[in-house]
């Protein structure tokens, strides 16, 4: 079992750190003999529960981004990883980071290999970064991970913001449309309608229709509201939570046309980069294809990737025969992989590659919002001409009767 403790030594600096034990009394028993007097001792709980105990508090991809740029730093500088994390201890804020950072030190402490810590935490941390923190433990170059996956996460924060911020604008335009809808239909039809009836008039067969709707939808708006709560919130925990759903928004998505290129565009995207950030950190080619394609969320791409690994390059395959055996793959990948195989840098040439695409992406980005907009406009203005139509033909038809 875990325990935290905070001590002070003989000078009255408070030390904090994490220590497996049986017991407190063990914790104890180990702080007197460091000559350490103990402060507060208790139970550590997981990293998760402490997260979900802490108002919702996450690790999320500006912490790593901020971890990795300043383990980078001081790796580069000589100081050695214990003062590193020592350092960085003291001064994040954020109690679900800290935690992470005092059962590292814990960790290391007890001659554990630095990413066990991280492996401990796959919600957090995926299997690219596991992986290319054990490779450059292994191969003493932590340094160069590190500052390889701080500009990683960047690009991706950077490109996951573009994708945020090129859609705001639908959302919002979407999301009042669909306020002014249900306020027309709900509260302004169902009055109008009530003009018509009282006045002994009967409206053509389409607009009672639309009253109708409008007489049901105003007689039941707290249903309605619940209903569309429930609705909400199931669809997001359902797509959030499980695999199910999210192979169904996806196929849902890969059936609209400029959907699906910017989906498969991220997903070339992705694979150039992990590919590359993998072989750079020099893990076995076989390894680094099937972690960069669970890395991978395009399925037919990431079946195409295992292929690559499991019947092309594991039977002699080189890589450029075995990508040209996948159609999924655009010409121009298969033909740099062949050439840059043989000139024996791979690597940057997947960089490069997934530089291009990060362009790429913000192009078709745009050009699916330029998309998105006038379709919402006319769908928006198809409805509000519907609601006009059924209300201004009948008064046509009672103000020609007169």
């Amino acid at each position: 079992m875990k325990f935290n403790y905070k001590a002070a030594d003989s000078s009255g600096k408070n030390i904090e750190g994490v220590l497996e034990a049986e017991s407190s009394g063990q914790v104890l028993e180990f702080l007197a003999s460091k000559g350490l007097k103990p402060i507060t001792v208790t139970a550590e709980r997981s990293l998760e529960r402490k997260a979900r105990g802490l108002f919702g508090q996450t690790i999320n991809v500006v912490d790593k981004i901020f971890l990795t740029k300043y383990l980078a730093l001081m790796l580069r500088v000589g100081t050695d990883l214990f003062r590193a994390i020592n350092v960085l201890i003291a001064n994040f804020d954020k109690k679900v980071v800290k935690s992470l950072l005092l059962e590292v030190r814990a960790n290391l402490e007890k001659g554990q290999p630095f990413y066990q810590t991280f492996a401990a935490y796959p919600k957090y941390f995926s299997p690219v970064f596991i992986n290319l923190v054990k490779s450059g433990e292994a191969s003493g170059n932590l340094e160069k991970v590190f500052e390889s996956l701080s500009v990683s996460l960047e690009k991706e924060n950077d490109l996951r913001n573009k994708i945020r911020s090129a859609l705001v604008y639908p959302v919002i335009l979407f999301t009042l449309s669909l306020a002014i809808l249900f306020f027309l239909i709900t509260f302004a039809l169902p009055r109008i309608a009530t003009v018509f009836q009282g006045g002994g008039f009967q409206p053509p067969f389409f607009s009672r229709i639309v009253f109708s709707v409008g007489f049901f939808m105003g007689n039941n708006i707290g249903i309605i509201l619940g209903v569309m709560v429930f609705l909400t919130v199931f669809s997001w925990f359902f797509i959030k939570r499980t695999l199910s759903g999210q192979k169904f928004v996806a196929f849902i998505l890969n059936q609209v046309p400029i959907v699906r290129e910017v989906i498969y565009k991220i997903a070339i995207q992705r694979f150039a980069a992990t590919l590359s950030s993998l072989m750079s950190a020099g893990l076995p080619i076989l390894d680094a294809l099937n972690i960069t394609a669970d890395a991978v969320v395009h399925p037919s791409l990431k079946m195409a990737i295992k292929r690559v690994a499991s019947e092309g390059v594991s039977r002699g395959l080189t890589l450029g025969e075995a990508f040209s055996r996948e159609t999924i793959f655009p010409p121009v990948v298969i033909n740099l992989v062949a050439i840059s195989e043989k000139a024996g840098h791979l690597d940057e040439v997947l960089q490069t590659l997934a530089n291009f695409y990060d362009s790429e992406i913000s192009a078709s980005v745009k050009s699916l919002v330029a998309f998105i907009e006038p379709l919402l406009l006319i769908f928006i203005g198809s409805i509000i001409a519907l609601i006009a139509l059924s209300i201004l033909v009948p008064v046509y038809q009672l103000v020609t009767q007169f």
